[in-house]
């Protein structure tokens, strides 16, 4: 590695590709899930279903076990996943097209190779998208940000807080009051 033509006493080196999934992959986010020390790929598949895959590293080599799809059927957008510590859990959030667009979502439990997901919550009862989460460390809660299509596209954010292979959302806030495309969410631990 360099920057400005000078180089760094640092290397960077890359084991084989390994497949997770043998169709097409989109909205990809990968999660490490410190209980169970293993990384979690969370993704659209090429059905357009919610789906999750566990992988171990070993050395500069990684397996997955098989996915686990998350939603019963397909039509599914705007995947975004998060773990939470607190409750050693992954959460993903997507757009449900088969329920008028609603932003959802559902909890991951990860056990060995595999991921098992809970039901089904809706954080948004109105067509949602591009959908972001992180998770605030602080508070032990979730937070999900979007546009929301049913209120003029207004960036949105709502929190959440994960009981058991569920959970629960508060009210939503409107954090900008114009359209909202290209989001992005993080969590600030000095604040």
């Amino acid at each position: 590695l360099s920057t400005g033509g000078n180089l760094l006493p640092y290397s960077l080196s890359f084991g084989s590709s390994v497949v997770f999934e043998s169709s097409s992959a989109d909205n990809v986010e990968v999660v490490y899930d410190s209980n169970a020390q293993k990384v979690v790929a969370v993704y659209k598949d090429s059905q357009g279903y919610v789906a999750g895959a566990v992988g171990t590293v070993n050395g500069t080599s990684i397996t997955y076990g098989s996915p686990v799809r998350a939603t019963a059927s397909g039509g599914m957008f705007y995947t975004s996943a998060v773990y939470d510590s607190s409750n050693n859990k992954v959460v993903v959030f997507y757009k449900d097209s088969n329920n008028s667009g609603h932003g959802t979502a559902q909890v991951g439990t990860v056990s060995g190779t595999s991921i098992s997901w809970g039901s089904a919550v809706v954080f948004a009862a109105a067509d949602t998208n591009d959908i972001k989460a992180a998770f605030d460390s602080n508070s032990n809660k979730v937070v999900v940000s979007y546009a929301d299509v049913g209120n003029s596209n207004y960036g949105t954010a709502i929190v959440g807080t994960v009981s058991g292979t569920s959970i629960s959302f508060g009210s939503e806030v409107v954090f900008e009051t114009a359209t909202w495309s290209q989001n992005s969410a993080t969590f600030d631990s000095t604040n």
